[in-house]
């Protein structure tokens, strides 16, 4: 029946469906206005109201608060928009209240999806199937939820995570502390007070806060959070911490931590668990996936064993490489263009020494999750990733071994447009670095600046402003690198262009001769 069906999909109680068929009613009969002006009192209310609702369907004075209460904005049949306020009114008991756009035709069973007839955009709903880090489930995060629930803070901050982790993170902290979750919407303040009556923890995501462009907006945010006393929890890749709202509220704070390679593994085991423990050690070597991501991957996955059965599924696994690329490529954008790799190592002519730096580099990348988890590395250092510097002149194959490498990995490339990127405004190429190394990271590519040599060049003398600026780019860029988790490759016509600081942080520095004339042949850019 279509009222079971919205009654299910939208958690409606028997006396709100009730309500639902009262407010329908005079779009089937309008013998029901003069009906419903009768039981008001008042020839000129002739719509449903909240006061005829509670009059009709309660037949006590805490059944008609109790009524009344799910007839609020807060409440299923209006935040979900199945019931709509009509006009204004001065006071919430003469409110009258019409059908929300196709509730009476899928009511009527002329059809419709159950799913679009209502939207509370506020509303986070756990995802299934649940993949989470196992940090999220950690003592530490466990116990900021707790608190939060016991009103020891009113304010958390979670950072650190990647855009698509944050929902796994504060979904985390919101179970914790028992409590629904909800997010920002447009209406900060109708936000709190949403919030405040479902009991709900409040979620801001604050990575565009950030910024002289944004401070209207932050600044309003801020200032509806001074006068609130929701739980709130804030996530970025970055802390956002305004003092007067630090001083006003009781605030406490975790870093997130990107999953290690065990962690990695756990998760993809419960994406996806009919894969064997040799696949699902390779996937969790060269992806870094957040929860969302590996759901993704998953349901694509699945989706394409089903199609290509025909009738009987195939096995996941062969399935699992194909929505990868599904869900993590195409992202390229100005600064930066896939290639997708299709040379092989039988198209590379190297010397010897050469020819096995370039196999060494694909084996360090898969090999350090491993070491770097089991010797306790990447607890010291803090962040992984393999960086290797291709030298030697134009046409020695330093591109096509930096995509050869890449198709041992069967990542996806992308390369690094310095035009697009060098500029002569002050910031402007940190920023565009910053895309660069964000685009990688999120599409799990492996990164390459192609004569990288006016981009990663010498710092110098200060001997004008602009040459303190230019200091500072290479500054930014050698820690930006530094901290990346991927595999980045550079090439170089000339090596002794390369700033020294970036040259001792390179894992692998090959230098591609030039071949003699039998070779010469089998050698790209």
């Amino acid at each position: 029946m279509p009222l079971d069906a919205l009654a299910t999909r939208f958690g409606l109680s028997r006396a709100e469906q009730d309500a639902l068929l009262l407010v329908a009613a005079p779009e089937l009969d309008r013998g029901y206005e003069r009906i419903y002006a009768y039981i008001v009192d008042n020839l000129n209310r002739r719509l449903p109201s909240v006061e005829l609702i509670v009059t009709v369907g309660a037949d006590s004075a805490a059944a008609r608060l109790a009524l009344r209460r799910s007839l609020g904005p807060a409440a299923p049949l209006r935040r979900y928009g199945l019931l709509h306020a009509h006009g204004e009114s001065a006071v919430e008991l003469s409110q009258e209240l019409i059908l929300g756009p196709g509730v009476l035709d899928f009511l009527l069973g002329w059809g419709g999806d159950v799913g679009l007839l209502g939207h509370d955009p506020g509303e986070v709903a756990p995802p299934e199937p649940r993949v989470l880090s196992p940090y999220l489930s950690s003592d530490e995060l466990t116990r900021l939820g707790r608190a939060l629930a016991a009103g020891d803070i009113d304010l958390a901050g979670l950072w650190g995570c990647p855009p698509d982790g944050q929902l796994d993170a504060v979904q985390a902290l919101a179970q914790a502390a028992g409590a629904p979750l909800r997010t920002l919407t447009a209406d900060p303040e109708a936000d709190l007070r949403t919030a405040a009556a479902l009991g709900a923890v409040l979620w801001i995501p604050t990575d565009d806060l950030h910024g002289e462009q944004r401070r209207p907006h932050a600044d309003a945010i801020s200032a509806a959070l001074l006068r609130s006393r929701v739980p709130v929890c804030l996530t970025g890749v970055k802390p956002w911490r305004p003092a007067g709202l630090l001083a006003a509220r009781a605030y406490a704070e975790l870093t997130v931590p990107v999953p290690g390679f065990t962690d990695r593994r756990a998760m993809w085991s419960a994406a996806l668990p009919d894969l064997n423990g040799t696949l699902l050690e390779d996937l969790a070597v060269r992806y870094r996936m957040s929860g969302g991501e590996l759901r993704a991957v998953a349901s694509v996955a699945d989706a394409g064993a089903r199609l290509a059965g025909n009738g009987r599924p195939e096995p996941v696994a062969d399935h699992v490489e194909p929505a990868i690329a599904t869900v993590t490529r195409g992202r390229s954008g100005s600064a930066v263009h896939s290639i997708a790799p299709r040379r092989t190592v039988d198209d590379l002519v190297l010397p010897d020494v050469q020819f096995r730096q370039i196999l060494e580099i694909a084996s360090a990348f898969r090999a350090w999750p491993r070491i770097a988890e089991s010797w306790g590395f990447a607890r010291r250092s803090g962040h992984g990733g393999v960086k290797a510097l291709f030298t030697g002149e134009p046409g020695t194959g330093k591109t096509m071994s930096a995509e050869i490498v890449t198709g041992m990995l069967g990542l996806e490339l992308l390369k690094v447009d310095l035009a697009q990127v060098v500029s002569k405004w002050v910031g402007e190429t940190e920023k565009n670095m910053e895309t660069a190394f964000r685009q990688a990271e999120e599409s799990h590519a492996v990164l390459l600046f192609d004569e990288a040599d006016a981009l990663f060049g010498k710092r110098g003398e200060v001997k004008h402003g602009t040459d303190r600026y230019a200091n500072l780019e290479v500054g930014y860029l050698l820690q930006r690198l530094e901290a990346s988790d991927g595999l980045v490759i550079l090439t170089s016509n000339l090596k002794d262009n390369i700033d020294p600081a970036f040259t001792r942080r390179f894992h692998f520095v090959v230098h591609f001769p030039r071949p003699a004339a039998p070779n010469a042949a089998g050698c790209g850019a």
